[in-house]
């Protein structure tokens, strides 16, 4: 194992903050974490995009907890509101007619919880908790956010391919998925069963938009949309009014709201965003998710010939598809590589002896011979990684130098 492998974290926080001002140099035997998804990656298109997006808030301003005593989801700041359903016109992945419910959390892993306890309360004491379910490889998080509260109403159940148990149950459905990329769909399909979509990549920089999605319960998180994960913004789009008001009543109690500040600077920029898209002048620049959709096919590009080349990893392929919002057929370039070792080897151990920390596939449910590396950091922090990567060789004996 690495020594100081424990010092990744700290040493990546030190970069990425390093980051805001000036390029950045990763010292070349550093350890790299590419374990979470933070998406950095996106920095350089936000520097360059100045003061476009900036957000002067007065020491007056902002100091009720109310935001809009009038809707439903009143700590909701009506630019917001706007802001979302502008852009989801725009890039065509929602349904946000007016009678949706816009529900906006700390976060969207907030959210799972306020889903999960409204879609389980009230609760008959004599029956057993909601059973919380989803296809392996899932979410690595969806386990310990279920039971973290060690709640009476709900706990996780597994993976969705081998349940069978009778009664109430909620499947969880990432799509694309987190980690391995694909487009999913429910997969129990039983009486007495509910579902929540979590749709946190579906955007055109990670795949094609083939159609507005339409689902009861849908998840979207800024952190992915535009790499603003430190603003902790995310919002569920809610079709019945008693499941939203109950999600209301669970970030109420659990912190009296969401930060007005967070949710003006999100405003602002998923109006930019939005605005960017709509100009189809001549002259136009490339938006945020041709930008993106350009990075992550150029990244997705090298690091196939680096695992075609080197006959140790090997990855998922994904099928061409007609996006709708950029109007032609494009590939998926998904947040995480699923990379999968060969000759049934632990992936993330191996990565570890190359100083690159990646999430192995056991926190999935799936096998150690798969593990998740994130393709959304930093150039430097992915660039070394190719090199790192394409350095491990396979040798007759089943040793890797």
């Amino acid at each position: 194992m690495v020594v100081g492998i424990e010092k990744a974290v700290s040493a990546t926080d030190s970069v990425v903050s390093s980051a805001r001002k000036t390029p950045t140099v990763i010292p070349s035997d550093s350890v790299i974490n590419l374990a979470r998804g933070d998406p950095t990656m996106y920095q350089p298109y936000w520097r360059k995009m100045g003061d476009k997006c900036t957000v002067v808030i007065p020491g007056h301003d902002l100091m009720s907890y109310f935001s809009d005593p009038g809707n439903l989801c009143w700590f909701l700041m009506p630019e917001l509101d706007d802001a979302i359903r502008t852009l989801h016109r725009v890039v065509g992945n929602a349904v946000v007619d007016d009678d949706r419910y816009v529900i906006v959390g700390t976060g969207s892993t907030q959210l799972f919880q306020a889903v999960l306890f409204a879609l389980s309360s009230p609760h008959n004491p004599d029956t057993e908790p909601l059973s919380v379910i989803a296809a392996a490889p899932f979410y690595s998080s969806y386990p310990e956010e279920t039971e973290f509260l060690r709640s009476g109403l709900y706990k996780w159940a597994g993976d969705a391919y081998s349940f069978d148990k009778d009664g109430a149950y909620v499947e969880v459905v990432t799509s694309p998925n987190n980690p391995d990329g694909t487009i999913r769909e429910a997969v129990v399909n039983r009486e007495g069963g509910k579902t929540i979509h979590d749709l946190a990549y579906y955007w055109p920089q990670y795949t094609p938009i083939t159609g507005k999605a339409d689902n009861d319960i849908m998840l979207f998180t800024f952190s992915k949309a535009t790499g603003h994960a430190g603003s902790r913004i995310g919002w569920a789009i809610v079709k019945d009014k008693e499941v939203a008001a109950k999600m209301v009543k669970y970030i109420e109690l659990s912190s009296i709201g969401v930060s007005k500040e967070a949710q003006l600077r999100a405003a602002k920029i998923l109006q930019v965003i939005a605005d960017d898209c709509a100009n189809s002048g001549p002259e136009k620049e490339e938006n945020f998710f041709e930008y993106g959709h350009r990075i992550m096919s150029e990244r997705w590009e090298k690091l196939r010939e680096v695992v075609k080349r080197n006959g140790v990893f090997s990855l998922p392929k994904y099928p061409r598809d007609l996006c709708n919002f950029k109007g032609k057929d494009t590939d998926s370039s998904p947040a995480f590589a699923w990379l999968k070792a060969k000759d049934g080897l632990n992936c993330d151990n191996l990565l570890r002896e190359f100083k690159i920390v990646s999430r192995g596939g056991t926190n999935f449910g799936v096998g150690s011979d798969y593990t998740r590396i994130s393709m959304l950091s930093l150039d430097e922090e992915f660039n070394l990684f190719l090199e790192r990567l394409a350095a491990i060789k396979g040798t007759s004996n089943g040793n890797y130098l």
